[in-house]
Formats: C-alpha cells, sequence, structure tokens
C-alpha cells in the first residue's frame, strides 16, 4: 500500500510530491517520456505580477522569494531577477492604473514610467504601443527545468519512487483505498493526488469522480531574430496590459514572443497552428519596429483553467481520498511553492505561512466545493 501516489510529473505533481515524500511513501506517474513534457516544459518560465486576479498574485508574492533562494546544496536557484515591463497605449491607461494598484500592493520594487523612458529600455517599442508603463524590477526569469530537476532530486532522496511512460488506464475505488492499473503496473494507494493538468478531468472519470470542467486552452510561443547587430539579452520581458503580445530575450541576439492566444481545446500533445504563429507575429511587428523576416522555431502548450481561472487545490467532497491539485493555468510555475504549501496543509495538516491569512487567502479559494454549484 502506498501512502501517496500522484498522477502527473508536471511542476504540480512534482512540488507536491517532494513534499509527500515527508510524510509517507510516494509513487510519481506520469504517462509522457518524460517528466514535464507538457506545460511546464513548454512556458516561457516568467514570473510576474500581470497574470491573474488577487489570489493568483498573492500566491505569486509568497512564492518570489523562495524561487530566487539558492538551495542550500548549491544547485541553481529556480529564478533570476530579470525586469518586467508592462506597457500600455493611450487606450489601455485605465487597465495599466489598475496594475499598478495590485503592484503596489504586492510588488517590492516598482515605477511608473513613461512611454520615452520605456522606450529608451527597448528602443523598437513604438508610440502608439508604449504611452506609459509600470516596471518591476523584481520579476523573475524562471528556469523551468531547474524547478523540475529539484523537484525530482527531492521525491528520490525522499524515497519516493518516480515512473516515465506510466499512463493510468483504471482507478478504482477498494476497502478504503485506490487501486491503480498503468500500461505496466498496479498500484494501492491510500490516497491520489491528480495533478494530470489538462487531463484532471479525465483521471477523475476513471475513477468515479465528479469533473471539475477543467478546460485547456492552446498558447502558441514564436522565436525570432532581434535588431541585428545588438545584445538584447538586458531587454525586460515585455507584455501589454490590453490585447497585444509579450516579449523577452532568448540569449543576446533572439526573441519569443506570444499573442497571448488561449483556445480552448482538448487535451492533447499541442502543436502550432498557422494562424496563431502569424498572429504572434503580426501583433509584434504591430507594436514595434521589427520587422519578422523568418521564424526560427515555434511551439505550443496547454493552459488549464477551471471557470473562475482559480487552481483547484483540496479534496474531492464525493470521494474521500481523492485529492485535486489542478487549473494552475499559465502561472503553475510561478506560484508552484505557495500551492505546494496549501496542499500539504490540506493533505497532512502542516501549518500554512502566516502570510497567507495576511494576503486574504484560505484553503475555501481553491477548494473544488466552489465549484459544485
Amino acid at each position: 500500500m502506498v501512502d501517496t501516489l500522484v498522477i502527473g510529473g508536471g511542476i504540480a505533481g512534482l512540488s507536491l510530491a517532494a513534499r509527500c515524500v515527508k510524510h509517507g511513501s510516494v509513487v510519481v506517474l506520469e504517462a509522457e517520456s518524460a517528466f514535464g513534457y507538457h506545460s511546464s516544459g513548454r512556458s516561457v518560465a516568467h514570473a510576474h505580477f500581470g497574470l491573474g486576479d488577487d489570489v493568483i498574485r498573492a500566491l505569486t508574492a509568497l512564492s518570489m522569494e523562495r524561487l530566487a533562494e539558492v538551495p542550500e546544496d548549491g544547485s541553481p536557484p529556480a529564478g533570476v531577477v530579470h525586469p518586467s515591463l508592462h506597457i500600455a497605449s493611450a487606450d489601455d491607461l485605465d487597465a495599466l492604473d489598475e496594475l499598478e494598484a495590485q503592484h503596489r500592493r504586492f510588488a517590492t520594487n516598482f515605477y511608473r514610467i513613461g512611454g520615452i523612458e520605456a522606450q529608451d529600455m527597448v528602443p523598437v517599442l513604438t508610440d502608439w504601443s508604449v504611452n506609459e508603463a509600470v516596471l518591476d524590477y523584481a520579476a523573475l526569469k524562471l528556469d523551468a527545468d531547474v524547478m523540475l530537476q529539484g523537484h525530482i532530486r527531492a521525491v528520490r532522496s525522499g524515497g519516493g519512487q518516480m515512473h516515465c511512460s506510466s499512463q493510468v488506464k483504471a482507478i478504482v475505488c477498494s476497502n478504503g483505498g485506490w487501486v491503480v492499473e498503468t500500461t505496466s503496473e498496479s498500484y494501492r494507494a491510500a490516497r491520489i493526488v491528480n495533478a494530470a493538468g489538462a487531463w484532471a478531468d479525465v483521471i477523475a472519470d476513471m475513477a468515479g469522480v465528479s469533473q471539475i470542467k477543467l478546460e485547456p486552452r492552446r498558447r502558441t510561443v514564436i522565436s525570432f531574430d532581434g535588431p541585428s547587430g545588438q545584445d538584447i539579452s538586458n531587454w525586460p520581458f515585455i507584455k501589454t496590459v490590453g490585447e497585444g503580445f509579450y516579449m523577452l530575450p532568448e540569449g543576446a541576439g533572439r526573441l519569443l514572443a506570444s499573442s497571448m492566444d488561449a483556445t480552448p481545446c482538448e487535451p492533447c500533445d499541442a502543436a502550432p497552428e498557422e494562424l496563431d504563429i502569424a498572429t504572434a507575429a503580426h501583433r509584434v511587428e504591430e507594436g514595434t519596429t521589427l520587422e519578422i523576416r523568418r521564424i526560427h522555431h515555434s511551439w505550443a502548450g496547454l493552459r488549464s483553467f477551471a471557470r473562475d481561472e482559480r487552481p483547484v487545490v483540496g479534496f474531492a467532497p464525493d470521494a474521500p481520498g481523492f485529492f485535486w491539485f489542478a487549473g494552475q493555468g499559465g502561472f503553475g510555475l510561478q506560484t508552484s511553492p505557495a500551492l505546494a504549501d496549501l496542499g500539504e496543509h490540506l493533505l497532512f495538516g502542516t501549518p500554512l505561512p502566516e502570510e497567507f491569512a495576511g494576503f486574504g487567502l484560505s484553503p475555501e479559494l481553491l477548494s473544488p466545493d466552489r465549484l459544485r454549484a
């Protein structure tokens, strides 16, 4: 009998599994051939306060310091400081006012700047695209692989078992526990953590548990050359506050960008579509002086959301021992330390950090119970 069986080997499942090994035996099952194969491995991985509502920003604030910490073993930190620049046209200043207010509550080192100052930092921005901006010097560039590998080491050093290419085929509630059949093995567990990302409702169906009606949404990213002959590695992460694009440097000479598309789709191994690629390039060219002559690489990933776009963390009300840990949307990496705090608290009764209450966060805000109405 395994104490905790975690289904899903992305940042959600691995971050919580690293906590679970402190409380008993753990098995992690990942359907794909590698951990972090889907959303976690396809994110541009920049932590900032331009995502989500107050709950998401509070979870981000509770996570930022730990993401920047250097681990005791001397391995690289999950994140390094890299500013974010949230730009607004004259038509979007109300949205920028709101974002500034959110930064005032959650961020530690930010400034409201004018368009000319923003263009001094990123000369390719046009007068039309940036009337004013919020510049956050405390944002972090995250390394998803460093994060995933750190959690993998923690699980293994704690005695946990980890298996890739282990697709779940059947789940049965039996004698107060769960029997999980995979393509190669059968497991009996006291509890299941459903961290299956876009497939979380599929796992629930197998277990006879009510779905939470997650919606996977496809997002596309393109890679292309920056201005010829310029080192752009010190450019900030750039994001429009309204409809538009985000863009960030990839090394000294290339840029990554997205139109921030969020196309509903079925759970799948997401691939970029030509229209989404073209839209991303068009949005960048519309808001900058850049001409994208060649797209070197493009990819897509799925970001899964509950209907209120908040994570779902807690035991299923209709299935004792079935624990939801899903719906992290596009903020799973940057909120993973705080969400793991909450998951460990609900699973094992460990105390929540005092800062949760200070930000007005409670388990009820993310409980699957809220989605039953």
